[in-house]
């Protein structure tokens, strides 16, 4: 059975993990045009690998919420852009520039702000119902 505190710390784990993809996120749109890292190469996307979070209960695993586990970068390739001025432009003018579209990021940035929001929902519904089970017991 799953009580109001485990549905409470669940959507607390989802919450923890939407806002590390919104940051995520949020760096790719950042480093968009970073021609050049430390590494000598184009800002690379970067992908937050989720998991379920479990715990070792007396009848097998509890599901206690999400995790993030890694975050990855995106192995598809840089873009490459015709710009023979630009300072990273090899011998034929054209720029290797990262992966990252900013379209998509877009999109994902919704999907992780409504993933967020639905934590925060679940979190209000638990707390006015254990509300009103409080309320039911002041009253009976």
């Amino acid at each position: 059975m799953i009580s109001e505190f485990d549905i409470m710390s669940i959507s607390a784990t989802g919450l923890t993990a939407q806002r590390l993809r919104i940051d995520v996120i949020a760096d790719n749109i950042a480093n968009a045009e970073t021609t050049r890292t430390p590494r000598g190469e184009p800002y690379r996307r970067k992908i937050p690998i989720f998991a379920e979070y479990l715990e070792m209960a007396r009848a097998g695993y509890k599901l206690r919420g999400v995790k993030v586990v890694r975050i990855e970068e995106d192995p598809s390739p840089f873009r490459l852009v015709y710009d023979p001025s630009h300072p990273d432009a090899d011998q034929n003018g054209y720029v290797r520039m990262p992966n990252v579209n900013v379209l998509r990021e877009m999109v994902d940035l919704i999907s992780a702000q409504r993933a967020y929001e639905a934590n925060v929902a679940a979190i209000n519904a638990t707390k006015s119902m254990v509300n009103a089970a409080l309320d039911i017991g002041r009253r009976g």
